[in-house]
């Protein structure tokens, strides 16, 4: 009998992150080739970025070439990409729901369906939790997703002709724009739009170069989890950046004109966005019966198995205990790579019937970039300990993060043509996209 009249086992995988992306590219070289499985990837995009860099997107200083296609990806890789959204799961019948395709008038582009499994994978990440607090939800702009980070892209250049060359210019009210988070998301924006800010100006986009730029944050320090003497040299650097901080300041309310804190004090903001906090999304809250933690994340074991024996998850989604630690292990993209990894193991020891591979999450420490001004972090080992690193170096070990999630999806050899080519196109094409 041919391996063409066996029913494959079909391994699926919500979620297109860095994890998802990774698992779908590992299982489809090692399974999906020699024909031992089918491997399904969806995902609501059409194309991956990785997460850390959205704020790069929202800035218009990403180069586009770091977009990775998932049709052409799955291709080269042996996998099935299908574009949708999960709406539901039966796992009586084994089976998720994706809602339809719709365009952006509203027309359906591809019905609703559903894909059968064997093994299931959710890696749908994470969206920002506006904690329930007034006109976050109307008002805010957020940075969860490629398409959020484009269309705050288009209003910043939007807000920048309005302010400095169209009907707003002849006032003298700076551009301002106000974060809400000092976590690195936060802090890693405000480090971009000001070069942003520079680079306008020696366009002659913005001669005046007044953008003022202001992170709230109801923590006292900023970037809690670096140590707090990299967190304190970060904030002067930003205080140096001429960036407004407003430390110990919780937001009440937010409205069109701006934003109000617990203390009374009311910060007038063009752009407000949103970066304190995240959470699963709404939707997995008791997915069909699987048990789900107070921020809808799917609660897992050692192995990364929920409740179900045949349903994994993992990723910023995912709730599962840091060994030898209080609490979950962080949803950090170092998190989501090793996540991957184990369960790739896992699924392929799976169908050869043997045990699940039990994943141990190791902290190599955190790095943060303030762009071209400075990258800080700390790293973390068995023979140095704790050191804390910036500069050059730090910013070395920052890229070396990216280019691990590359060659994961890419291997050796791409990876380092996409970099040399990225070397030569940045120093032809335009520093920030303007449409």
């Amino acid at each position: 009998m041919t391996n063409e009249n066996i029913e494959k086992h079909k391994v699926v995988i919500v979620g297109g992150g860095a994890a998802g992306l990774e698992l779908a590219t590992s299982l489809g070289r090692q399974l999906g080739k020699p024909g031992l499985a089918e491997i399904t990837l969806i995902d609501v995009a059409s194309t991956h970025i990785w997460k850390p860099l959205l704020h790069e997107v929202a800035a218009g200083t990403l180069d586009e070439s770091e977009q990775v296609e998932y049709l052409p990806q799955g291709h080269r890789n042996n996998f099935y990409f299908r574009l949708g959204r999960m709406e539901g799961l039966d796992r009586q019948k084994k089976q998720i729901v994706v809602s339809p395709t719709l365009s952006d008038s509203g027309e359906e582009l591809i019905p609703g369906r559903t894909f059968n499994y064997d093994t299931l994978v959710m890696s749908v990440g994470s969206v920002s939790n506006t904690f329930n607090i007034k006109g976050v939800a109307e008002h805010c702009l957020f940075l969860d997703t490629t398409s959020q980070a484009f269309k705050f892209q288009k209003q910043l250049f939007e807000s920048y002709l309005k302010s400095y060359i169209g009907k707003d210019s002849a006032n003298i009210k700076p551009l301002s724009i106000a974060i809400v988070g000092a976590g690195a998301t936060g802090v890693e924006l405000a480090a971009q739009l000001h070069e942003v800010t520079n680079v306008l100006a020696i366009y002659g986009l913005n001669e005046k170069s007044t953008v003022k730029l202001t992170i709230i944050e109801a923590a006292t320090q900023l970037l809690p989890a670096l140590p707090i003497k990299l967190a304190a040299a970060t904030q002067q650097q930003l205080v140096n950046l001429g960036v407004v901080l407003k430390m110990g300041r919780r937001v009440v309310e937010i409205t069109k004109e701006g934003i109000t804190t617990h203390d009374g004090e009311f910060i007038e903001a063009d752009l407000k966005v949103w970066a304190a906090g995240i959470k699963a999304p709404d939707w997995m809250k008791g997915l069909d019966g699987l048990e789900t933690n107070h921020i809808n994340q799917l609660v897992v074991d050692s192995t990364l198995k929920t409740s179900d024996d045949d349903i994994f998850a993992m990723g910023d989604c995912a709730a599962c205990l840091w060994k030898g630690h209080t609490g979950n292990v962080p949803p950090r993209a170092q998190a989501a790579h090793q996540q991957a990894s184990a369960l790739c193991k896992s699924i392929i020891n799976r169908l050869k019937g043997r045990g699940l591979v039990e994943f141990v999450y190791y902290d190599y420490g955190s790095l943060v970039s303030l762009g071209k001004y400075t990258t800080v972090g700390n790293l973390m080992g068995n023979l140095m300990g704790t050191v804390s690193i910036g500069g050059f170096i730090a910013k070395v070990v920052y890229l070396s993060l990216y280019k691990m999630h590359q060659v994961a999806i890419h291997g050796y050899f791409r990876t380092a043509m996409l970099t040399l080519s990225n070397v030569f196109r940045r120093s032809v094409y335009r520093k920030i996209k303007m449409h």
